[in-house]
Formats: C-alpha cells, sequence, structure tokens
C-alpha cells in the first residue's frame, strides 16, 4: 500500500515539472511575438497659423510717491492738524511746534535792525559832510548786513516748527498726540499719492530687450475683471543675478476707485506675434541636452529630427527650422518610441 502511494507522488511530481518547463518556454515566444506589434501614436500635421506668445506674471501696485513724516527739530507739539486717511493739498499745515522763544528772538532782532539801519543813516550823512570817516561807517553797514542774516536764520528755524504736506496726497494713521514732545526719529504719520499708482513687477532674463520705455501693459486684479492699462516707465538698470529675472515699473494710466495701493495684480504681456507660423503640439517637442527634436513620421517609420522653435502659445509652439508645412509629426508615445520602431498611427490631426 505504501508504495503504491510512493509510486503515485512520483508520477505527481513528473507532471508538474513537465508543465512548469512549458510555460518557461512559451514566455519566450509571447514575448517576441508582442514586440513585433506596431506602436500605435497619434500625430499632427504641421501646417501654418497666426501664432502670439503671451505671458502671465504677478506684480504689486504702489503709490506714485509715498513718505514717511518726521519733523527736523525736537519740540512740543501746540497744534495738530492730521486727518487720517483724507486728503491733503500741498503745504497744508500738519503739525506746528512751540516755537515762543524764536517768536521773541525774531522781534528783538526786527528792532535791533531798525536802530542800525537808522545809525547807518545818520553816519552816511556825516560822511557827506567829512564828519565821520568811511570805516565807521563799513562798519555801520555792516552790523546791519548781520542782523539781516541772524533775522533769516531765526525765520528758517521758525519754519522748522512748521511740519507741512510735501505734496498733495492722502494721509495715513498718526502716531503722535498734541501735546507729545517729538524728535527727528519720531514718524508722524505717512503721505502717499495715490491719484497715481505704480505697478511693479519682474519679467524672466530673455524678454528683457522687451520691456522698453513706454511699452504698454494690460492688468487684471482680484474681485473684477476689468481690465487696467499702464505704460513701462523703466527698468532696473541690471538683471537679478540670484532670480535671472528685470524689474520693471509701469505708471497706471488713468484713475481708478478699485485700484488700491498694495494690492495684488495679474500681468498680461504679449511678447510675440507672427501672422504665419509653422506650427507643432507643444507635447511633440522633446527637451534634450543641447537641443530639441521632434519624431516625424514617414513610411511607418520614426525620424527624430532636431527643431528650432520660437515663440509659443498654450498649446503650439513656431518651429523656425526642421521641419516643413505637411510634415506629420508624432504627438503621444514619445518616450517608447526608438529609432528601429514601428508605428501604427490611431489619430492625425
Amino acid at each position: 500500500m505504501n508504495r503504491n502511494r510512493i509510486v503515485f507522488g512520483f508520477i505527481l511530481s513528473l507532471i508538474f515539472i513537465s508543465c512548469k518547463s512549458e510555460k518557461k518556454d512559451d514566455a519566450p515566444k509571447a514575448s517576441s511575438k508582442g514586440g513585433n506589434r506596431p506602436i500605435q501614436a497619434e500625430a499632427f500635421i504641421v501646417r501654418s497659423k497666426p501664432l502670439s506668445e503671451s505671458l502671465e506674471i504677478p506684480g504689486t501696485l504702489f503709490p506714485f510717491e509715498v513718505t514717511e513724516i518726521r519733523p527736523e527739530i525736537s519740540g512740543r507739539i501746540v497744534a495738530l492738524n492730521i486727518p487720517e486717511g483724507s486728503f491733503v493739498q500741498k503745504g497744508a499745515l500738519l503739525v506746528k511746534l512751540f516755537d515762543g522763544d524764536l517768536q521773541a528772538q525774531l522781534k528783538k532782532l526786527q528792532v535791533q535792525l531798525q536802530i542800525a539801519q537808522k545809525t547807518a543813516e545818520r553816519q552816511q550823512q556825516l560822511l557827506s559832510i567829512n564828519g565821520i570817516s568811511q570805516q565807521d561807517v563799513d562798519l555801520s553797514e555792516l552790523q546791519v548786513s548781520n542782523l539781516k542774516a541772524d533775522i533769516d536764520l531765526t525765520q528758517v528755524n521758525i519754519s522748522k516748527t512748521e511740519i507741512r504736506a510735501p505734496f498733495a496726497g492722502r494721509i495715513g494713521l498718526r502716531n503722535i498726540s498734541n501735546g507729545a514732545y517729538i524728535s527727528p526719529t519720531t514718524l508722524l504719520t505717512t503721505i502717499s499719492q495715490v491719484n497715481q499708482l505704480k505697478l511693479e513687477f519682474t519679467v524672466p532674463e530673455k524678454y528683457s530687450e522687451t520691456m522698453y520705455k513706454g511699452r504698454q501693459v494690460s492688468f487684471t486684479i482680484a474681485g473684477t475683471d476689468q481690465k487696467f492699462n499702464a505704460s513701462v516707465l523703466a527698468t532696473e538698470s541690471n538683471i537679478e543675478a540670484t532670480t535671472r529675472t528685470l524689474k520693471v515699473r509701469a505708471v497706471v494710466q488713468g484713475q481708478h476707485q478699485l485700484l488700491v495701493p498694495g494690492a495684488f495684480a495679474k500681468v498680461a504681456l504679449q511678447l510675440g506675434k507672427n501672422d504665419r507660423s509653422l506650427i507643432v503640439p507643444s507635447q511633440a517637442v522633446i527637451p534634450q541636452a543641447r537641443n530639441k527634436s521632434v519624431i516625424v513620421y514617414k513610411d511607418g517609420k520614426p525620424n527624430f529630427q532636431v527643431v528650432a522653435t520660437g515663440i509659443r502659445d498654450s498649446s503650439y509652439v513656431q518651429v523656425l527650422d526642421g521641419v516643413k508645412e505637411g510634415d506629420t509629426v508624432i504627438t503621444t508615445g514619445l518616450l517608447a518610441i526608438r529609432p528601429e520602431s514601428k508605428i501604427k498611427l490611431v489619430k492625425v490631426q
């Protein structure tokens, strides 16, 4: 009985090994058969059409002018006129410091000047009858000139106690109160010229030549679909080494209630346009270490062709050299295609 079981188990082992060997032999055949199958791909026929390249980049709005208001001298505030958030005209008095001592000194000098002028007039009359020397007359006139200079200096010091708006604009938040003692390091408030705004943004290095003075750009802001226009005012003198970008400053055209300084803006730039460009889809271009190439389909076989590209939009790339109108360019399955691969087109645009 045990002998029969051993023989039966031995027969089953032989059958199992035989089946496993047949599967291994069949595997290469199946692989070989699959390797002869053509690669299915889609293609695009090269044609010409108008093409323009646009770029959307972030920007920021700034006041045309913005200044921190600080005093030139130290002193105590006796009058405060800082209307927070309101517009003021150029020269409007914002802060008045105590100037009682300077005003008293000014009156004293003015009285001394009157006396010195009368003395100079009398000595001039005496000189006409040789009753006094020319030197005495010159000293009297010098005294008059010195007093006039002292009066001018005092008036300048008095003007420093009056802090006025340097230009017409909107006042920010005030940081002081009436009666406070302030110094030149004290920030009183800020003033911004918001009736005209500036737009600042950066462009990649390769587009730096297109950012010339007077160039028109358009932009939008969050919360509205309205487009606003700006004119390039100037560019930075050099390209930023770390980011390889160029900073551009433009002046917003017109006054708009929707535009607020500090707001984020989306700047739309049209960087190139060609009314008759040979185009291929963007996904058809294969980037390489030193150049770019496309796969041209001809007689069922792929032909890797080096190309030179130009402007592009969201879907197509302009081809300057390497293909001609009417060529069939493969657009899918690019990574699986080799020079000896067989291609079967399933869709042609």
